[in-house]
């Protein structure tokens, strides 16, 4: 028996089947084999590709969608070169590799987990374009022309000249709307990339959408996780930033990344002419009207969208102040008064205890059920894997991170996070305990998934706990679960005839979809033509079926030519605005870029 075991041959090592697979499947790929290709996934399997094959953001399921994806794309991408970049590990069955390859026109990123089965989860990522990489390290420019030039102009005559001409005498090719960090991030990866674009927005400092906020208002995402492209915040910055270091943070890095951008510009009106394939973008730029022509046209007006403003009975009697929380000035003006906030997820508690903490009478208003998770559970259980001091010191990337986020198909993401909320409901047991005994109507998503997985469902119905919910837990903040029915002069009246008093009313009642920006610029016809943004067609609370597979049109083509959207947290501003770059700068350069599984129009808004 002794003998028998010795001779057998030692198990495979994971280089050794990463390699295998990926020799077997570039053979297959080269001889235009869809079915030998598709036949290398599991049964259950995913194949998620950024832009590299598909010229898209898509996930395709199981051989089938493999094969189809495949049949529509293998010859356009002709790829090649897969090979590993760090020796691939294994867990519980399951091998990981990183991986690069090339396409016919790129240079890409990827990770493969392996089973015995085959491939089980695929990412294919685009990272450059062949001929137009970005000018960075041993390309870099060199900023000046030595010798002895007639007529030369320094580097900031060139800014200057530009600054007069664009939008006048040179038309951009992407018109940016929206100047936040989205807007911001995307300017950096087209000018980078040699784009001309141009970046408008209404507020009079690039950082006043983050500077005109209620002044408590701070990141309650950590450091690691909000880096911008190319400029990462320096070792010394506070894991939550103030809303205010952000704002000058997004004001320095608008001049130091060159970003072309409009301030105190209003985009009034847009629309799209079909047979010159351009745009007139019409502008009131500081009173003046400008007329922007550009081919491109993305809507950078933040994930959330428009505010959304409940219009109950009796708001135009009410004597006190009420704003939607996206207008709230801050607590200052309120101490000694009764302030009655709508809402119970992020905006509503924060309000709360800044109102709380300056001497005033507050009452929260909880309208439906809402996951609350501690700050410190999110940061070491949720985040620190990948985003923390602790994930720095063990050789983690911010890149990589992100690629480790984007390596996980959405359909079995939930399968993810479970673990994780229950680890942190056992955890934080005995504040959960108190803060249901308290009153508040608390919940875990429909699938006990957690904040992240609301997050992408439906972009509400959660609160990172920063101290609120210890206020509220302990009666500090008081607490009414019900609907509004009507405002009278002076009070809130709920549905059950609770009759709240109030000299201010405070209305954080989320917000819509982003396509209705569109409709307010562009017409409610557009509007309805792209649909609704954001969300994945799960089927749960406020995110109708059917499946999708990726976030509804985000970063990616729509049903209207020309027409982007670009938003999301820091995270995904910094990650996703290069795949929207890329696709830009392809159409720019007239590379062809046929899109396989352009997103369908289910839901309106």
């Amino acid at each position: 028996m002794t003998q028998t075991i010795d001779r057998e041959a030692p198990a495979r090592s994971p280089q050794a089947r990463v390699d295998a697979w990926l020799e077997r499947f570039e053979a297959a790929l080269a001889a235009r084999d869809v079915e030998a290709a598709a036949g290398m996934f599991a049964v259950d399997s995913f194949w998620r590709d950024l832009v590299a094959f598909t010229w898209n953001i898509k996930t395709v399921e199981g051989r089938e969608g493999v094969a189809d994806m495949l049949s529509a794309c293998l010859d356009g991408t002709d790829p090649s070169g897969f090979r590993t970049t760090e020796t691939p590990t294994e867990a519980d069955g399951v091998v990981e590799a990183w991986l690069e390859f090339e396409t016919a026109t790129g240079r890409g990123k990827g990770h493969l987990r392996l089973t015995d089965e085959g491939a089980w989860t695929f990412l294919t990522s685009l990272r450059e374009l062949k001929g137009f990489e970005e000018p960075q390290r041993e390309r870099r420019p060199k900023g000046v022309r030595h010798g002895v030039i007639r007529g030369r102009r320094v580097w900031a005559e060139e800014r200057e000249l530009e600054k007069k001409e664009l939008g006048y005498e040179r038309q951009p090719y992407v018109v940016v709307i929206g100047g936040g960090q989205g807007g911001i991030a995307l300017g950096a990866r087209l000018r980078q990339l040699g784009v001309p674009a141009l970046v408008v927005d209404r507020h009079e400092r690039p950082g006043d959408q983050w500077r005109k906020r209620y002044k408590s208002l701070c990141l309650h995402d950590p450091v690691w996780y909000d880096h911008l492209p190319y400029l990462p915040f320096p070792e010394n910055w506070p894991v939550f930033a103030p809303k205010d270091k952000i704002a000058d943070w997004l004001e320095m890095y608008t001049r130091v990344m060159d970003v072309p951008y409009w301030t105190r510009s209003e985009v009034k009106s847009a629309s799209y002419d079909e047979d010159t394939a351009q745009w007139t973008v019409t502008v009131d730029r500081a009173g003046e009207t400008v007329v922007l022509t550009p081919k491109q046209l993305v809507f950078a007006t933040g994930m959330s969208g428009k505010p959304n403003i409940p219009s109950f009975p009796g708001m135009d009697v009410f004597e006190g102040d009420q704003h939607h929380s996206s207008q709230h000035p801050g607590p200052d003006a309120y101490a000694g008064k009764k302030a009655v906030v709508v809402g119970s997820n992020n905006s509503a508690h924060d309000i709360c205890a800044a109102l709380w903490e300056h001497g005033a009478d507050v009452t929260m208003v909880q309208r439906s059920s809402t996951h609350v998770v501690k700050s410190d559970s999110l940061m070491e259980i949720g985040l620190g894997d990948l985003y923390s001091e602790r994930a720095v010191a063990g050789g983690m990337t911010t890149d990589k991170a992100d690629m480790v986020f984007a390596s996980l198909p959405y359909r079995i993401m939930h399968q993810f996070q479970i673990p994780v909320y229950q680890q942190i409901k056992q955890r934080d047991a005995d504040f959960y305990d108190r803060l249901e005994k308290a009153g508040f109507l608390h919940d875990w998503g429909d699938d006990g998934s957690g904040l992240f997985m609301k997050y992408l469902r439906r972009g509400s119905g959660y609160y990172i706990d920063v101290g609120a919910s210890e206020l509220v837990a302990n009666g500090d903040i008081k607490l009414v679960r019900g609907q509004v029915d009507h405002l009278t002069r002076n009070a809130v009246v709920l549905a059950d005839g609770t009759e709240l008093e109030a000299d201010l009313v405070v209305y954080a009642t989320g917000y819509g979809s982003m396509n209705g920006w569109v409709a307010d610029i562009a017409g409610q016809e557009m509007a309805d033509r792209v649909g609704k943004c954001w969300g994945l067609g799960s089927g749960t609370t406020k995110d109708p079926g059917p499946w999708e597979g990726e976030q509804r049109n985000m970063w990616k083509p729509t049903q209207q030519p020309g027409l982007w959207f670009h938003g999301g947290n820091l995270h995904q501003s910094r990650h996703y605005s290069l795949y929207l770059a890329l696709q830009l700068k392809a159409r720019y350069e007239g590379i062809p870029t046929p899109v396989y599984g352009l997103q369908e129009v289910h839901h309106l808004s």
